[in-house]
């Protein structure tokens, strides 16, 4: 019997769609549905109550207390550090070397006694005959400064105070007075004076021409055309023609490329047409919350 509709594989991209197990069964809301039986059905893990630390071995997992060591030997670190000393001198072959006299301490700060070397020539204590000491000259010697700002009291400077000199109240009038005789001593005459009166310009009017003017000429007067300016001919529109170019439509020239054939559809050998699978088809899936619940 031929199948009605899309195929299982069009629908939801499987060969075939299983029966659903729990069709047609009755729902139970979640509130009713039981959650954890194994928490409060059948018996519990139970543990003892826990013990508390005290001096005695209850508090821990071994009924009786073990040491670390057993049957160790106690050892004493000063009687070992005498056995190694007593081992060392055993190898000595005589007895302790003994210096033949303590060593000598110098007498002060400088000496060279108790020094395997002796002194030392370059640092001898011997002074370099030198030139005869020659004390330096005395310093400048100046007297006392004296008291007084300077204005007004005499002596008081580095300076000397200047010699009075007469000056008469008037002298600057009197030398002005005898430059200007001397002056006037030297004049031929009076002030040389113009008897022409300033004036702007040399005439009244400078435009002033003494030749008369020519008559005057009358302009031509220009009629005005009222025709209306038209041109020669109207712009002409392209009309798919090239008809208002400056230039001829081209010639038609040969297309360098050739033309593109169609391909022949693939047919089978019943003579139905090829096509091919579509793609990969959507199918129900869980969520992911209902995933993690059945984890």
């Amino acid at each position: 019997m031929p199948q009605e509709g899309k195929s299982d594989m069009e629908r939801i991209g499987l060969f075939k769609e299983m029966g659903y197990i729990s069709t047609g069964d009755k729902y139970v809301p979640f509130v009713y549905r039981p959650f954890n039986e194994s928490a409060y059905k059948n018996k519990q893990i139970l543990s003892s109550v826990p013990k508390k630390k005290c001096g005695l071995q209850v508090g821990y997992f071994e009924s009786q207390y073990r040491r670390i060591f057993e049957g160790e030997a106690f050892a004493d670190p000063g009687k070992l550090r005498r056995q190694y000393k007593m081992q060392q001198a055993k190898r000595n072959v005589g007895k302790a070397f003994l210096p033949s006299s303590g060593e000598q301490r110098p007498s002060g700060a400088g000496s060279y006694y108790g020094t395997l070397s002796g002194p030392v020539k370059a640092m001898s204590a011997l002074q370099i005959a030198r030139k005869p000491y020659k004390a330096p000259g005395k310093n400048f010697v100046t007297n006392p400064p004296k008291k007084g700002s300077g204005y007004g009291y005499p002596n008081v400077t580095l300076s000397k105070l200047e010699s009075y000199s007469a000056d008469p109240y008037d002298r600057t009038r009197e030398i002005l007075k005898r430059e200007m005789r001397a002056h006037r001593s030297l004049m031929k005459g009076p002030a040389f004076h113009f008897n022409l009166h300033p004036m702007e310009y040399f005439d009244n009017n400078p435009y002033k021409a003494d030749r008369p003017l020519p008559p005057m000429k009358n302009p031509e007067k220009i009629k005005a055309s009222l025709v209306p300016f038209r041109p020669s001919s109207p712009g002409k529109r392209i009309g798919g023609m090239k008809a208002g170019t400056f230039e001829a439509y081209p010639s038609h020239s040969a297309d360098a490329y050739g033309l593109k054939t169609s391909r022949a559809a693939s047919v089978k050998k019943d003579g139905k047409v090829f096509h091919p699978s579509s793609g990969p088809k959507s199918m129900p899936v869980k969520s992911i919350l209902d995933m993690n619940v059945l984890r």
